[in-house]
């Protein structure tokens, strides 16, 4: 069985760096960084300490629409053929703690908590049988979408990309088994989306060669796997977690601009 990985990207006394995750509580600095080679070293920096910061500097980040059966069903939509792919900017990346800001031309703003597969080497054109090879590890998401202007645009391109519309982290996790994991949203400590990853439409090894036929992933690149049924609206003074089993928590406080 495959030892599970946790990294964590951080700054401390002002500079930036990775760490190991040793136990809950605790950090070992590593020379490199997850996504190549590095050693683990000395000494062991208490998490409580250190700001995280997003796990992943992506170029892009490549979302799925309508991945669950359930969610399709929610709004409305026809199921996919094929992974529905778009886009949000590498401008709309923050990390854990920081906060989601309701932006003055939205009317609603809401969360969608989803798996995110963080990409560690270069993939153009990869098959399903090899995508394990081209990934990094695993990231809660939050795929923040201001739904008044996704139907008001019929695209969903603005909707999708306002600043700080994609948190992401905590941790980036690897040596995790994809295909069966427990996924929450919580909104202010109710549980607001409960799926398992099983339920996924098109699973990650599908998502990595489809998307890969379409453009090169870079390492640090983001697939945003899809939401499930349940997306509802955001209010300043709300906090958002989402939840993954064996990934971690990912929760952002909701401010006004």
């Amino acid at each position: 069985m495959t030892e599970i990985e946790r990294f964590c990207h951080f700054i401390r006394e002002g500079s930036e760096a990775w760490g190991y995750l040793i136990g809950e509580e605790e950090i070992k600095l590593i020379k490199g960084d997850p996504f190549g080679e590095y050693e683990v070293e000395d000494p062991i920096i208490a998490l409580a300490d250190v700001k995280l910061l997003p796990p992943a500097k992506p170029s892009k980040i490549v979302a799925i629409g309508l991945n669950y059966r359930d969610h399709a069903e929610e709004v409305k939509l026809k199921l996919p053929e094929e992974p529905l792919m778009f886009l949000k900017p590498s401008t709309a990346v923050i990390g854990p703690g920081d906060s989601i800001v309701i932006p003055p031309m939205s009317q609603r703003v809401d969360y969608e908590g989803e798996l995110g597969v963080v990409i560690g080497k270069e993939a153009k054109n990869v098959s399903e049988e090899d995508a394990e090879n081209y990934i990094a590890g695993y990231v809660c998401f939050n795929d923040v979408t201001a739904r008044d202007l996704q139907y008001k645009d019929k695209q969903w391109t603005r909707a999708k990309s306002f600043d700080t519309f994609a948190p992401m982290g905590p941790f980036l996790v690897k040596g995790i088994e994809p295909s069966d994991l427990e996924l929450t949203t919580k909104l202010n400590g109710t549980v607001v989306q409960s799926t398992r990853t099983s339920q996924l439409i098109f699973p990650v090894k599908a998502l990595i060669a489809f998307i890969s036929q379409v453009m090169t992933l870079l390492p640090g690149d983001v697939i945003a796997t899809g939401t499930t049924s349940g997306i509802g609206p955001m209010q300043p003074g709300d906090e958002v977690t989402v939840t993954i089993e064996e990934v971690g928590s990912l929760t952002n406080p909701v401010v006004k601009a």
